[in-house]
């Protein structure tokens, strides 16, 4: 599949208006009695009508046919897609560290949806909170099917392999390295230019995800706004039918369509799918002493009820120089009140430089201790300190202030490295009394 140069309109949240064809967009008003070509109107928002205008999200779309015109929905069975906290294993959830092994790509026929497999997931789709993480595992492109989530908006981390994503609002090309977010209730389909391809997903059942404050870091820093990336309008001509599969509370339904749903010649608004390049992000690092926070790494958040507590916070650590005197550089020991998955899309991770594989991931739950493990910490404690940068690495972290419960799948489909635990078995008792 050969995949030309895209054009895409700059910032995050902005109001955008974008036309595929000329003066296909009404002007002065949202829905004239006859929009131009004959198109129809269609609002989708993305928060309730009358949230504040700062967080408000809607756009309008005008297309061939609207969203209505549809085939009965049936059932659509795909047990590896789960939701919420009660998607778990059953029973208690141990209060251990988990890892697992990168993920193969299985040989039997599958697509982005097919494909997906829950890892772990916490809250409730129907309460509009928490999250799960998915691995995506595809081999082949979406061929006449689109997907459309009503319970949350998905944030998707590639790890192998372009992803070529059509969107009602336009088309996006996504590479390793870079992420996309597709809000709630837009209908998507994956192509796979690069053959099979592996990657995370973010289903975040939560408020959307918006950019951090940046408080005494001031005006400019980590993720800018204006390197998000958003589709201009673009539409699949011609009839074509597709299967549209939406998730929706929880399950998988599946409805005929006569008609392409990629039929939106014009549109406005400031509800859209993104895109975004981590080689863009502007680290914020220690330049004296001590390891910070790794909050400071926060590309997007997702808040909750509780100021300063994130529903989700999506977390990179890209390369980056390593200043800091007398200073032990890698993560430190730790506990917190956070749940922390993490992926690591290429490169090493500092603070596990040999089990943690690119295509895999970790768990580590609430006041679940972690940290480096003894080769790392072996290593970092007797470095001399120079000037270091980590290079060709990226790992990420999707982090909730939800408990995280592990799925069949996780704890049972062949990846979880059993033995994760014994990287810190080697840290022996150094304290000696004077």
């Amino acid at each position: 599949m050969t995949v030309t140069p895209l054009s895409y309109q700059s910032g995050f949240g902005n109001e955008f208006a974008t036309e595929a064809l000329p003066g296909a967009l009404p002007q002065g008003r949202n829905s004239p009695q006859r929009a131009p070509y004959d198109l129809y109107p269609e609002l989708i928002s993305g928060t309730a009508f009358t949230a504040p205008r700062t967080v408000n999200r809607r756009s309008w779309l005008y297309r061939c046919r609207p969203s209505v015109v549809a085939g009965r929905y049936r059932a659509y069975a795909r047990p590896w897609w789960r939701s919420g906290a009660g998607a778990g294993a059953g029973g208690p959830v141990a209060p251990e560290p988990l890892r697992w092994h990168p993920f193969p790509i299985p040989d039997e026929p599958l697509d982005f949806i097919d494909g997906l497999r829950t890892l772990v997931a916490n809250g409730d789709v129907e309460m509009q909170t928490g999250m799960a993480a998915h691995v995506y595992l595809a081999n082949r492109s979406m061929q006449g099917r689109a997907l459309v989530n009503a319970d949350g908006e998905m944030l998707l981390v590639p790890q192998q392999g372009r992803l070529f994503i059509t969107t009602e609002l336009g088309v996006l090309d996504v590479k390793p390295g870079e992420i996309v977010v597709v809000p709630r209730g837009i209908v998507f389909k994956v192509d796979l230019p690069d053959g099979p391809s592996r990657g995370y997903v973010c289903e975040n059942y939560g408020a959307f995800f918006r950019l951090p404050e940046l408080g005494p870091i001031g005006s400019n820093g980590l993720a800018n706004a204006r390197d998000f990336q958003t589709p201009v309008a673009a539409y699949e001509r011609g009839e074509v039918s597709y299967e549209l599969v939406k998730k929706f509370g929880g399950a998988l339904w599946s409805a005929p369509m006569s008609h392409s749903p990629f039929n939106v010649v014009a549109w406005h608004g400031n509800l859209a799918p993104y895109k975004y390049d981590t080689a863009n992000f502007m680290t914020i690092g220690s330049i004296s002493h001590d390891h910070p926070d790794p909050s400071i790494f926060t590309v997007l958040t997702s808040p909750s009820d509780t100021p300063g507590t994130a529903n989700c916070d999506f977390v990179i650590f890209p390369p980056r120089w390593l200043v800091a005197e007398d200073t032990f550089r890698p993560p430190w020991y730790h506990r917190n009140l956070m749940s922390e998955f993490m992926g690591l899309v290429y490169g090493q991770y500092d603070a596990k430089p040999e089990g943690f594989k690119p295509g895999g991931a970790s768990l580590h739950n609430c006041m679940v201790p972690h940290g480096p493990d003894t080769e790392a910490f072996e290593k970092a404690s007797q470095a001399e300190l120079q000037p270091h940068k980590l290079e060709h690495t990226l790992a990420f972290m999707f982090e909730s202030r939800w408990r995280f419960v592990p799925t069949d799948y996780a704890l049972t489909g062949g990846a979880l490295d059993t033995n994760y635990a014994e990287c810190w078995q080697g840290l022996a008792q150094r304290f000696k009394e004077i």
